[in-house]
């Protein structure tokens, strides 16, 4: 039990920090209210309202998203592999290899397919 009172401790603090933030952006925070205020903001450009089943947005955003979260588990993956890397031995450098090639391969298929040319 001892191992987590350090964790309850901390997790007590944030808890009172986020309390007291939110309560003092009630107490001291502006409380003129309009209408400009409250409508939606996209850049400079007025919102146009969607239709009931929805606006169609491009595949291009998906893609992105998905291309940043497979580089970023490549990262996630690399990062450790470098730092203990005199450890693991010639069985995990061959992983990796086979690792990089795969999200290389990934990498020119997306590149090819023109998934990285922002129109």
């Amino acid at each position: 039990m001892n191992l987590y009172v350090p964790m309850i401790g901390l997790l007590a603090l944030a808890a009172f920090f986020m309390a007291v933030a939110i309560l003092l952006s009630a107490v001291v925070g502006p409380h003129r209210k309009n209408r400009a205020k409250y409508d939606p903001y996209e850049c400079g450009v007025e919102a146009t309202p969607q239709p009931k089943e929805g606006g169609r947005i491009p595949i291009k955003y998906y893609i992105t998203a998905m291309l940043y979260i497979v580089f970023d588990i490549e990262i996630v993956f690399l990062y450790p592999w470098a730092v203990s890397f005199q450890k693991m031995g010639l069985f995990a450098l061959i992983e990796m290899v086979l690792f990089v090639v795969t999200v290389f391969i990934a990498y020119m298929y997306v590149f090819r397919r023109g998934g990285l040319n922002w129109d």
